[in-house]
């Protein structure tokens, strides 16, 4: 199809995504600030020949997602922080039973059900734990409309490739705020599934997909085949970098907050100020060997610091990548509390005037 120009809600930017991706069954329950992706969807799957299901809960939607995975479609639910928290006893047998599947979290304020104000609080939540026990989602995390468009179309192609949950990462201002969305047809794979999809046993024999393992060596089979696939997913990781490798201070971040402090560091740039951009697009696996390439790039130490919409999450992954060869700032915004490029400015000058850096 022809490309075409439209002006949408992030929201909506990711479920059009999700359409050009392929999906064909949504199971979801309302709540704000992510409602217009199960409304749209509501109405355009069942003209595409899909399935549209407004679970009772959360948890019903989540389990309703892994049935419809482990027969082959390609499902999809999404919600906001306190519904994702219902989803994630799903979220460990999904990874232990390695099914595809997208999911979306337009977080919010938290914790408890805090309220609909933007946050970056679920962080931790998204690429350290989504589940009991080790498994991992890889974590995708746009930062415009267009952007959200086209990952959640590529989420489909890679949680078939790795057979694994993909968590497109969002938040209230993301998902509220317009823009225009140029529409186009994304290419995106679709991979085999015979060979392990429950399609009826006619003319082969009987498949068993599963995730109680009672024997301790065929659980800790299980649970290195999946650490190995954690690293295979490092080819898939992506990240936007603004520096020369000259710049005295970096500022780190994603989502929402890229956007601000992509602003402050261009204004900054311009009147002369040493200063650069780097912002994860993958959160799982974390660009790790691209920042620490960054830290290396000249002779003299540079500051990074690392700019969310919480309480200081991401900086811990910015510190484990950078392994004591840069100085680490936090700059952390409670959830709500949503900064001007201009105050991100003032942060930006007072950090480099700093003679020494608080090591995290």
């Amino acid at each position: 199809m022809k490309s075409k120009r439209i002006l949408v809600k992030g929201v909506e930017a990711i479920a059009l995504g999700a359409l050009a991706g392929g999906c064909n069954c949504y199971f979801g329950y309302p709540i704000t600030p992510q409602n217009e992706i199960p409304e749209l969807m509501s109405v355009e799957l069942p003209k595409r020949g899909g399935v549209f299901l407004q679970a009772e809960s959360e948890t019903s939607a989540i389990n309703m997602v892994l049935g419809a995975s482990a027969v082959g479609a390609r499902a999809m639910t999404s919600s906001s922080s306190p519904g994702i928290s219902l989803m994630s006893e799903g979220f460990s047998y999904l990874i232990a039973l390695e099914l595809p599947c997208v999911i979306v979290n337009v977080m919010r304020g938290g914790p408890g059900l805090g309220g609909i104000e933007a946050s970056q609080g679920d962080y931790f939540q998204a690429v350290k734990a989504p589940g009991h026990g080790d498994g991992k989602f890889l974590v995708l995390a746009p930062y415009s409309c267009n952007e959200a468009y086209e990952l959640t179309a590529k989420a489909f192609e890679l949680a078939e490739k790795y057979r694994n949950p993909v968590m497109i990462l969002s938040d209230a201002i993301l998902g509220q705020m317009k823009e225009p969305l140029t529409l186009k047809s994304p290419k995106i794979k679709t991979l085999e599934k015979d060979d392990w999809i429950l399609s009826g046993a006619k003319d082969r024999p009987g498949r068993v997909i599963k995730s109680l393992f009672l024997d301790s060596a065929e659980l800790a089979e299980r649970n290195l085949k999946l650490k190995q696939k954690y690293q295979k997913m490092e080819v898939e990781i992506k990240f936007e970098r603004l520096a020369e490798g000259s710049e005295e201070l970096i500022i780190v971040a994603f989502g929402s907050m890229a956007r601000i402090c992509k602003e402050a560091v261009f204004n900054l740039r311009a009147r002369g100020y040493p200063v650069g951009f780097f912002r994860p697009i993958t959160l799982f696996p974390f660009p790790r060997k691209a920042l620490c390439e960054l830290a290396e790039s000249h002779q003299k130490r540079k500051k990074f610091l690392v700019v969310e919409l919480n309480c200081g999450q991401m900086v811990e992954d910015v510190a484990s990548a950078l392994c004591g060869k840069g100085d680490i700032l936090s700059l952390a915004y409670p959830p709500s509390v949503l900064p001007f490029p201009e105050d991100i400015e003032r942060e930006i000058i007072k950090c480099l005037n700093l003679s020494t850096s608080l090591n995290v």
